[in-house]
């Protein structure tokens, strides 16, 4: 049956579902630099915004912009999608920021682009995408 939840009133009156002192609350840290992280495949684009360390603070998609089907990999998707980052980012104080690219999808030049139109200083652009370097697991051999 499972285990039965029992609560208990605390010493101050509080009760569950009610904010208590030790709650942790987030603060909006303003940054003058930060990543920003664009995957673009031929399905969709997600860019991920996040500060120098890479804890990523806002992430937004082409699904998530309201695209659907085969328009969420079209350029114009990506740049609206970069569009609400350039603006998140803005908003926490960013003004200089590394690039990550990864993906090889039609929207990465014009996310690219709209990031640098809506203000953002690049300080890196740089290409993560993941290249094979020796290439899939041969065949075995054939044993007549």
């Amino acid at each position: 049956m499972g285990k039965k939840r029992i609560i208990e009133k605390a010493e101050t009156g509080a009760v569950e579902g009610e904010k208590t002192p030790q709650a942790r609350s987030v603060k909006k840290v303003r940054m003058s630099e930060g990543r920003i992280y664009i995957h673009s495949s031929y399905n969709n684009t997600i860019i991920s915004l996040a500060d120098e360390k890479g804890n990523v603070l806002f992430t937004m998609s082409s699904g998530r912009a309201g695209f659907k089907g085969t328009k969420k990999s079209t350029p114009f998707a990506a740049s609206k999608v970069a569009e609400a980052v350039a603006d998140m980012a803005r908003s926490r104080g960013m003004e200089r920021v590394k690039v990550f690219v990864k993906g090889i999808g039609s929207g990465r030049d014009s996310a690219i682009r709209t990031l640098g139109t809506k203000g953002l200083e690049f300080t890196a652009i740089e290409d993560v995408t993941p290249i094979p370097h020796n290439g899939p697991r041969a065949r075995k051999l054939r044993r007549v």
